[in-house]
Order: C-alpha cells, then sequence, then structure tokens
C-alpha cells in the first residue's frame, strides 16, 4: 500500500517539477524588446472601471496624464461603477485635461459590473488599441509608449504587461509581493512558451476590433471577475501566436498587496473562482494536479507522525519543491529589481502549501465580497 502511494506522490511531485522546468523555459524565452519607434501612429484608449476607489484614482490618473505618449494619440475612459464616496466627483474634476467620465446605469442587478464598465468604456472609445489598468495603480512616464511601442514594432493582437506590488508595510505585504511576483511571471512564462492561459487586468492590452471578433465578453460575463484572463483565453483560441508578454522595467504597473489575511483571501478566492471556466480544460487539470501535490504534502506530514517513511517522502516532495521555485524566482525578482525577497521563500513556501490546497478548496464553492458586493 505505502509502495503505491509513494509513487502516486512521487508522480505528482515529478508533475510539479515539469511545470515549473517549463515556467523556468517560458521565462527565459521572453527577451527584452528595444524601444525604437519615435512616431506613433496608433490611437491609444486608456481604460479603467472604478469603484469606490476616492484615495488613490487621483494618482493614477496623474501618472496617466504624466505619460511621455503624445496627448494627441491618447484618449481616458474612466467607468465610474456605482461609487458611494467621492470616485465621481474627482474623475469629473480632471475634463478640462481630457479625461472622460462615464457612470454605470442599469436597470437591473448585474454579477459582473466590471466587464459591464469596461465594455461600455470600449463601446464609446475612439482607439486601435484599449490598455486596460484599475484605479489604484501607479506607473512610470514610460508605461504607455513602451507598450505601444511593442504594439506598432511587432504587431501583436493582445499585450500582458507586468505587474508588482510596492510600498509594503508588513513582512505580510513583502510575501504577498513574492507569490504575486510568481503569478505574473507564470503568466508571463506560459505567453514565452506560447501558451497563454492567464495575465492580469492592471496592466493588459488589446486592439479594438479582436475585442469584438471575439464577441467581448459573452460566454464569460456571469462572473463577477475574468476581464482580463478569460477573455485572453477567448483570444488565444483565434490568435495563439499573437498574444505578447512585454518583458520591460518601463512597463511595469505598482499596485498595493492587501493589508491583511482577510482581504487576501477574499481576493484570492475571486481569482480561483475564474478556474472552472477556462477553455483548456489542460489548464484546469493541470492545476487541479499541482493542488493535489500540495494535498499531499500535507498528508505525509501528518503520516510522518506514525510512520518514518513518510517523513522521508515530504523532506523529498518538500526540498525538490523549494529548490526548482527558488530557481525559477530568482531571475523574476531580479527583473522586478526585488532580489532581496527570495530570502522570504523560505517562510513563504512552507505557508504557501496551506493556503494553496485551502484556495482550491473554497475558491469554487462558495460567494465572495467583492468591492461591498456578494457576488460569484
Amino acid at each position: 500500500m505505502i509502495v503505491t502511494y509513494s509513487i502516486i506522490s512521487l508522480s505528482l511531485t515529478g508533475l510539479y517539477l515539469l511545470v515549473l522546468l517549463y515556467l523556468i523555459k517560458g521565462w527565459s524565452n521572453l527577451k527584452r524588446p528595444k524601444l525604437d519607434v519615435v512616431d506613433f501612429k496608433t490611437k491609444v484608449t486608456v481604460l479603467i472601471a472604478a469603484r469606490n476607489e476616492e484615495e488613490k484614482i487621483a494618482l493614477t490618473i496623474n501618472d496617466i496624464l504624466a505619460q511621455d505618449f503624445p496627448k494627441h494619440l491618447m484618449e481616458v475612459i474612466i467607468v465610474d461603477d456605482h461609487s458611494t464616496d467621492r470616485t465621481a466627483e474627482i474623475i469629473r474634476s480632471y475634463a478640462s485635461q481630457g479625461i472622460k467620465l462615464l457612470q454605470l446605469n442599469e436597470d437591473k442587478p448585474l454579477n459582473s459590473y466590471k466587464k459591464k464598465a469596461i465594455a461600455e468604456a470600449i463601446n464609446q472609445s475612439t482607439g486601435e488599441l484599449m490598455v486596460a489598468t484599475d484605479a489604484d495603480c501607479r506607473m512610470g512616464p514610460q508605461w504607455l509608449s513602451s507598450i505601444v511601442n511593442y504594439y506598432e514594432t511587432r504587431n501583436p493582437v493582445m499585450i500582458s504587461s507586468p505587474v508588482t506590488y510596492f510600498e509594503e508595510k508588513s513582512l505580510f505585504e513583502n510575501l504577498q509581493t513574492l507569490e504575486f511576483g510568481y503569478l505574473v511571471a507564470m503568466g508571463a512564462s506560459f505567453i514565452g512558451n506560447n501558451k497563454a492561459s492567464t495575465c492580469n487586468g492592471a496592466n493588459f492590452a488589446y486592439r479594438k476590433d479582436v475585442f469584438y471578433e471575439v464577441g467581448g465578453f459573452k460566454g464569460i460575463d456571469e462572473l463577477a471577475s475574468g476581464d482580463d484572463e478569460l477573455l485572453l483565453q477567448k483570444v488565444a483560441e483565434k490568435y495563439a501566436d499573437k498574444i505578447a508578454f512585454l518583458k520591460l522595467p518601463e512597463a511595469i504597473v505598482y499596485t498595493h498587496a492587501k493589508p491583511n489575511l482577510k482581504e487576501f483571501l477574499s481576493q484570492r478566492r475571486r481569482w480561483a473562482s475564474k478556474s472552472t471556466k477556462y477553455k483548456d480544460k489542460k489548464i484546469v487539470a493541470l492545476a487541479v494536479g499541482i493542488w493535489l501535490f500540495n494535498v499531499l504534502i500535507l498528508v505525509n506530514v501528518i503520516l510522518s507522525f506514525f510512520d518514518v517513511r513518510f517523513f522521508y517522502l515530504f523532506l523529498l516532495q518538500y526540498g525538490l519543491k523549494f529548490i526548482f521555485e527558488a530557481i525559477f524566482l530568482l531571475p523574476v525578482t531580479a527583473f522586478f529589481k526585488r532580489k532581496s525577497l527570495i530570502w522570504l521563500l523560505f517562510l513563504l513556501s512552507p505557508i504557501h502549501i496551506v493556503y494553496f490546497v485551502y484556495v482550491g478548496l473554497i475558491g469554487n464553492t462558495k460567494k465572495y465580497v467583492w468591492k461591498g458586493r456578494t457576488v460569484r
């Protein structure tokens, strides 16, 4: 019995290590592009869906207005999603600087207000390239020009760009930054292997005509989230080789980690809820396999109290997991100029096992609260 169990455990360990090797290869495949366009031609629409963001939205707007991209080629549309604070008032105060405010006004309740907001903004946009970000993000002055530069020189139909956390105030937030870097790099690595599957909507660009060509959010609008990777997967069905990741420091968007465990788990539950809607069921099966790998690590810890052989099995699994994750994360943290965070892997790795199993269990079984609403 223990032999069969050990074979299963080691097989799942092998699966996870193969995934990490695949990610290492994909990240390595992504090369830093040269920025050589000086005469831009593409009209761009920056899209933001905002709900109760009065504390940070002015900073985001100011960063967008400070872009070195030609102003006559840039349109900014911000959709206020039924905010109950001063968000709309703040957005409206920038009208003289070209910031356009839309306000949602539905007759019936929706489960995906954010997708509705983005779709409305796209309907009223005049740009060729849609560039989506969030209302609590910060970016450097070359953010937009680097994205459009890549678009005009490489001609992709969709561009996923890097996102990271910054201004951390605690060990908990630094741990999130390392874990989030893993997730962002994982999506980048899949794209680097020409197998686009995940991305982050805080830094996401796509052609307007392609959005309509794939039917927009139709078929994925029953989920509150998924305006990013579920849309990416729809586009990947038709343009698998035309989706890019912009591995460029100038293109990084910065946002903040969650300040407490409750908000963190709510966010991760929301992200996990999208997995059952993935178009590529091989990705779903792979995720299940990795989840089972983490489950068996925990099971082996428990069984170690009864039989020392399970302890040795645990040490082998965990040791290989840690080494391969460190190899993957070293160049990732270097890219984000946060190499010092790699030492937190000693703490993050065991915590991540428990968290991953927990989120996998609740991600598709419970409703969650997002922006003051209970959604699914």
